[in-house]
């Protein structure tokens, strides 16, 4: 059974950082492409950052180019996501999820179940 646990959300003032982790199991992590999604109230699931196999390819969206880094370590079946500048724009649930780009139509047992980032002054 997939598993996808994410931890390290929070409430951080506008500018500060957050490193979230995502703890896999149930499948071939290292062999597979993950990715970082995210769902911000009111709003669709937004794809944010892919990375593929053997760390290769790391991708993001527009909006977090710069400032987002996804990492993954194959030894501890874990993928990470370093948020530094954050803006209140960034304010969502983020979901770790199966595949470089997830997207809504991501099976949702393929998406962890999330963790808050509240980016507030």
């Amino acid at each position: 059974e997939v598993q996808l646990v994410e931890s390290g959300g929070g409430l951080v003032q506008p500018g500060g950082s957050l490193r979230l982790s995502c703890a896999a199991s149930g499948f071939l992590f290292r062999w597979t492409d993950m990715s970082w999604v995210r769902q911000a109230p009111g709003k669709e699931l937004e794809w944010v950052s892919g990375i593929k196999t053997g760390s290769r390819n790391a991708t993001y969206a527009d909006s977090v180019q710069g400032r987002f880094t996804i990492s993954r370590d194959d030894e501890e079946n874990t993928l990470y996501l370093e948020m530094n500048s954050l803006k209140t724009e960034d304010t969502a649930v983020y979901y770790c999820a199966i595949g470089w780009r997830a997207s809504s139509s991501t099976p949702r047992g393929h998406r962890g179940q999330g963790t808050q980032v509240t980016v507030s002054s």
